[in-house]
């Protein structure tokens, strides 16, 4: 797999595909039109790669980084950046994913620019809604992966346990460690 799910919400897991955000020099995981194909197969978002197109990309792109300024002005208690909302809505106004019924079961498939269409559409749900509230930014101060907080006191930390936290917790633990030796 070339691409992380940890969020359990697909357009913040597609936000968190440029990495470390504020390092000098970010990881990009949609570097290719082939890596925005995988995404979505990955995702489950689609059955079968969409084709895209480097044009595709640069859309999945600006997408991208529109969400994410209206993420983090939800998460700062900012005012939504008028050109973020009008990106988002403009994609969420698209056609949706094609869902069919066959011998085998449900199929999804579209092209990735309806891809990007459902991705708008459930971010609009989340930053418009009621969800908003539970945004928040990874506490590893390596990540920049942003996820919503559904846990029963609202306290989680890091992005997902598996990675962040067990990382923060092992650095921690290693920095007990040493100082009780010292």
């Amino acid at each position: 797999m070339n691409h992380a799910f940890p969020c359990g919400t697909l357009p913040l897991d597609f936000v968190g595909t440029l990495r470390a955000r504020r390092n000098a020099e970010p990881i990009e995981k949609l570097a290719s039109p082939e890596l925005l194909d995988d995404w979505f197969l990955e995702s489950g978002m689609l059955d079968l790669a969409p084709g895209a197109s480097e044009a595709d990309l640069a859309i999945a792109l600006d997408l991208r980084e529109a969400i994410h300024c209206l993420v983090v002005a939800r998460i700062e208690r900012r005012p939504l950046s008028a050109e973020a909302v009008a990106e988002v809505n403009l994609h969420a106004a698209g056609l949706p994913v094609t869902v069919r019924l066959g011998p085998g079961g449900a199929t999804r498939t579209g092209t990735a620019v309806q891809g990007l269409a459902a991705l708008a559409r459930e971010a609009v749900e989340i930053i418009g809604g009621d969800e908003a509230a539970l945004l928040r930014e990874c506490a590893r101060p390596e990540c920049t992966q942003v996820y919503l907080d559904r846990s029963r006191g609202h306290r989680r930390e890091w992005c997902a346990m598996r990675t962040c936290g067990n990382r923060v917790k092992a650095a921690a633990y290693r920095a007990r460690r040493h100082s009780a030796q010292s």
